[in-house]
């Protein structure tokens, strides 16, 4: 009996720390992102398209947005819709003068792969169709 005790309570130890390992495990670190946005012309409904990232899991994905743009300001909610099968999306808002091409994006959560999905990146301008996003991101729960 007092065999099977000492094997039940290292058996949850070695769980409690492999979950705990597993927490502190997930993904998180620098974003880099490049995106082209030519099909943006202010409009709800209009997309940028992701085209390089320092993060696979982004990589070509949509950034499609929610409002219309008012004067020179953007202030919207926005999905990050990447590509190939699935139901996964992440939620996020930006905000941007389009004066300037400088601004800030907060993404959320989501669904599937992006549930736990958090980033906050400065947005900055390239040239061109052509915006950048610098920050961090993280796939875990915030406290």
């Amino acid at each position: 009996m007092k065999h099977s005790i000492v094997l039940l309570s290292a058996a949850a130890a070695v769980v409690a720390t492999t979950a705990g390992a597993a927490m502190d495990s997930a993904p998180s670190g620098a974003l880099h992102v490049t995106k082209e946005c030519s099909e943006y012309k202010g409009l709800a409904g209009d997309f940028c398209t992701i085209t390089s990232s320092n993060l696979k899991e982004i990589e070509g994905s949509l950034i499609i947005y929610a409002s219309d743009a008012v004067g020179t300001s953007l202030d919207t909610d926005v999905v990050l819709d990447p590509p190939g099968p699935g139901n996964n999306i992440a939620f996020g808002h930006c905000t941007l003068s389009l004066a300037t091409g400088v601004g800030v994006c907060r993404f959320s959560g989501g669904t599937g792969k992006f549930t736990w999905f958090q980033a906050d990146v400065a947005v900055s301008y390239l040239g061109g169709p052509n915006f950048a996003w610098d920050g961090e991101y993280s796939f875990s729960p915030r406290d």
